[in-house]
């Protein structure tokens, strides 16, 4: 019998000899439960770290029931939707990194975009990146590293070359299995589940154990952890597995009181202020982009309502009750307390994500050194990330994105102590540097900042034929369309880079090669054998299908400029050729 979620290839090319496959999303989000639990084993501030996520988004539901009238969650669906995971390895080799690339497209998992974090100023790194995650509507992803050997001078590349050239990190097992998903373009479940069993128990296992300990050291002491952590390592152990919250500065105040960062009066203020924002701005736009399982119909439905002081006062001595219960509390956890600050746009931009962790944790490790002896140390490196995600911003909106980013770290530059002694005013001061954003969806899709997705409404489509103008926003307006905002899914390097740094204790490294090497996208292709997805062609794309399908079902397509049809049509098209191409591998 077929589990549930498997495809039956015969049903999809009529060859009756075809094995059942099972379906490779279904895999992917086996291989993440299972990764977590991994995770969780392996890191027990982790697994605590998901239960005052899950209690501060129990907390956010709540209010939401109350603001909402007709929302309603099940613990499955919360679960459901707390369970997007994003995590982050470092690759060694461009033949290690070739295999890892296999490995995700097993999983329905294709690179998207190019990072160059090499080239990102004072937080730079010695690695390149990509980011693994299904083309559409993903759920899980993996901003992937390769170390950038020719970074350094030539007598440590070769050190890093020789150390990296004896370790095996895919063993000839899971490198069959691989093979056998291309030949065959699936996997069955048996193998499937073999296949997630390799990357459970070696692949990404953290195994504490690691080479030549004078390259490590040397590595680090001259600025390169993030080196030392890749060369010296015996697997592709997981930095970090990010959760997925419904409200950032509840969950870094949680955090915080959980682990003794803070007292319970200061938890509480911090609260209060992270649930009035709820109040004032979770509507119907924030309901749709935080809970995929909620349709544009059902929210329609909700009604409107309110919520007391001392039902948000309840809901807090709920949440204090749940962090400090014995099987959630952090205090008593071994931990190197909490970033300060959150990476991202401001709380009132949702644009993008915001991003915050907990600080790396030092574990034991044992590495063995070539001349056969042993060593008992320690290292730190693996961080418990968190992140928010909302909408996927254009061209023009990243622009001015990175405009607001380098005013609001000019100005912490400018004021170093202000996070740690007037937090409120470091708030303020971050959040003028965003005031250029419009704060709502439909303002910043007016602005063409954001992308977003449109169809007709009921009354649109009865008044099929008999509309005139194209104005999107003027039949937005006129109740005929309806719109969503594109969540962006994919990755922040200088935000990535300020969580290296915070918890590395590393702002940045110089490279010591005689002149700085070049990387670029076309390299990384090569090296994976495949072509890495321009996920703001996707982005744009979706949106101009969606301009069209609306426009066409309004009986306004042949209305449209001629000029603004090619534009939309085009877009369509290329974003169509990326998915299908991304889809077939």
């Amino acid at each position: 019998m077929v589990p549930a979620g498997t495809t039956d290839r015969a049903e999809l090319t009529g060859d009756p000899m075809s094995a059942p496959f099972a379906d490779k999303i279904e895999m992917q989000h086996k291989l993440f439960a299972e990764l977590s639990d991994l995770f969780g084993r392996e890191v027990p501030m982790y697994d605590r770290s998901l239960l005052v996520n899950r209690a501060c988004n129990n907390a956010v539901c709540r209010i939401l029931e109350r603001l909402h009238p007709g929302f309603a969650i099940t613990d499955a669906q919360l679960d459901r939707d707390s369970a997007e995971r994003h995590g982050a390895i470092r690759i060694g080799t461009p033949e290690e990194y070739r295999w890892i690339a296999r490995l995700f497209a097993c999983f329905a998992m294709e690179p998207h975009n190019f990072y160059d974090m090499s080239g990102i100023g004072a937080k730079s790194q010695p690695i390149i990146a990509t980011a693994f995650r299904s083309v559409i509507n993903p759920e899980h992803r993996v901003f992937t590293s390769l170390l950038l050997i020719d970074y350094f001078d030539a007598a440590t590349s070769a050190r890093i070359a020789e150390t990296l050239k004896e370790r095996q990190v895919f063993s000839p097992a899971a490198k069959a299995l691989i093979e056998k998903s291309e030949q065959q373009g699936g996997l069955s479940w048996d193998d499937a589940e073999a296949l997630i069993r390799e990357s459970t128990s070696r692949i990404f296992k953290w195994m504490g154990t690691a080479r030549d300990y004078q390259l490590y050291k040397d590595l680090c002491d001259s600025g390169f952890k993030i080196a030392a952590d890749i060369a010296c390592f015996n697997s592709h152990h997981l930095n970090h597995l990010t959760p997925n919250t419904f409200c950032m500065d509840l969950f870094t105040a949680a955090m915080r009181f959980g682990m003794g960062e803070f007292d319970e009066a200061t938890f509480r203020e911090h609260a209060s202020r992270a649930l009035g924002w709820i109040v004032a701005h979770a509507g119907r736009d924030y309901l749709r982009l935080h809970f995929k399982h909620l349709t544009r119909d059902e929210i329609d439905t909700f009604g409107t309502g309110t919520i007391s002081d001392a039902e948000l006062a309840a809901i807090t001595d709920d949440l204090i009750g749940e962090i400090l219960r014995d099987h959630v509390r952090m205090d008593r956890l071994k931990h190197s307390g909490f970033k300060d600050y959150t990476e991202g746009p401001d709380v009132d931009t949702p644009v993008l994500l915001r991003q915050d962790a907990y600080k790396a944790l030092t574990e034991p490790v044992t590495f063995t050194n070539r001349d056969g002896s042993v060593l008992e140390t320690v290292h730190t490196a693996r961080f418990g990330e968190i992140e928010q995600r909302f909408y996927a911003t254009t061209p023009k909106g990243r622009a001015l994105y990175d405009a607001c980013l380098l005013e609001a770290e000019a100005h912490k530059a400018a004021h170093p102590d202000q996070i740690k002694n007037d937090f409120p005013g470091y708030q303020a001061a971050y959040a003028e540097a965003f005031k250029a954003f419009p704060k709502t969806l439909i303002e910043l899709l007016e602005a063409g900042l954001v992308y977003g997705l449109y169809e007709p409404t009921p009354a649109g489509r009865a008044a099929a034929g008999t509309l005139e103008t194209t104005d999107i926003f003027g039949l937005i307006r006129a109740g005929y369309v309806r719109y969503e905002g594109l969540r962006y899914e994919d990755f922040l390097p200088f935000s990535a880079a300020g969580i290296f740094a915070s918890n590395l204790d590393q702002y940045g490294t110089e490279t010591t090669a005689p002149s700085r090497p070049t990387y670029t996208q076309s390299d990384l292709e090569r090296i994976m054998g495949r072509k890495i997805v321009d996920a703001t062609t996707v982005y744009a794309g979706r949106q101009a299908q969606s301009l069209l399908d609306t426009y066409e079902q309004l009986g306004l397509l042949e209305r449209l400029e001629p000029s603004e049809r090619s534009t939309l049509e085009a877009a369509a098209h290329a974003s169509r050729e990326v998915i299908e191409a991304g889809c077939a591998v």
